[in-house]
């Protein structure tokens, strides 16, 4: 059986979604189609590339992948202004998007087993507002029953990679800030593990948020290792820094995102020190 997952950013209002699952499965047989996100953020290739990889490792070999998030195809004078629609093979499986940043946000510091653009597809099909049923889908309807993805697709080594802040890493801490907020209110950064893990000359430190209206000194196995209604800080199952609350909800009690007032874009920072110390690296928030 085929395996095709969807992410937009048209939300589940609208007749949209409905109409992209009606219109594969009037066109192919035996497939399963899985919905990764449709609540991406208006037009941001960086947050649905964060949603798509935080679950690809979940998904057999030859998934195909289908990302219609700023969507529409782009033919300009210079190639390099172009956003044409591209299929990416990463990890065995196959992405399908407009290369509009997605997949250099995606790979991160990885890279593609295969890359092809299909710019004669854009002027073969009907271009629309709706460019998710009219040039992507189509694209992937075209990858399961080809029999060589060469025969329709050129292959090309340079793709786009959409803006993202990073983290500062300095001698004694560093400073991210909050990517994502999800259903619970819970704050995801973009700081990993593989970061924190590079401090191991100390043997202490404070994670602040808010403007250090809030702090935290050790990191938790799970929610529950806190009391309910407790602030926790951990590493989610993907490597990612996320603070929580203990047993609230957004739509309960009130998640971390409201309790702390917190908002996308906050500065989380971490100052390290040694048992005794009190150096910190205040200088870095001015």
């Amino acid at each position: 059986m085929n395996i095709l997952t969807l992410t937009t950013d048209s939300g589940e209002k609208d007749h949209y979604v409905a109409s992209l699952k009606g219109f594969v499965l009037s066109n192919v047989n035996n497939i399963s189609i899985v919905d990764i996100s449709h609540q991406i953020s208006p037009f941001n290739v960086s947050e649905a590339a964060r949603q798509v990889r935080n679950c690809i490792d979940s998904f057999p070999s030859e998934t195909i992948h289908v990302v219609g998030v700023d969507d529409e195809p782009k033919i300009a004078p210079t190639e390099d202004d172009s956003a044409l629609p591209a299929i990416m093979k990463f990890r065995n499986q196959y992405f399908i998007s407009i290369d509009n940043g997605f997949f250099g946000s995606l790979l991160e510091e990885e890279s593609p087993q295969e890359f092809y653009i299909l710019p004669d597809f854009v002027k073969a099909e009907e271009v629309s507002s709706f460019s998710m049923k009219t040039v992507l889908l189509p694209i992937a309807i075209k990858l399961i029953k080809a029999k060589s993805i060469k025969s329709f697709a050129k292959p090309i080594k340079r793709y786009k990679k959409a803006f993202s802040e990073s983290v500062f890493m300095g001698e004694n801490g560093m400073v991210g800030q909050v990517i994502h907020i999800d259903v619970y209110g819970n704050l995801i950064t973009n700081i990993t593990k593989e970061m924190f893990d590079r401090y191991t000359e100390f043997d202490k430190f404070t994670l602040f948020f808010n403007a250090k209206q809030y702090h935290i000194e050790s990191f938790s196995a799970s929610y529950n290792t806190v009391p309910p209604g407790e602030k926790l800080a951990l590493f989610n199952s993907n490597g990612y820094l996320e603070i929580a609350i203990n047993r609230a909800a957004a739509k309960l009690q009130g998640g971390a995102e409201q309790l702390f007032g917190a908002k996308l874009r906050d500065k989380i920072r971490i100052e390290f020190s040694s048992r005794g110390s009190h150096e910190t690296i205040d200088s870095l928030f001015d």
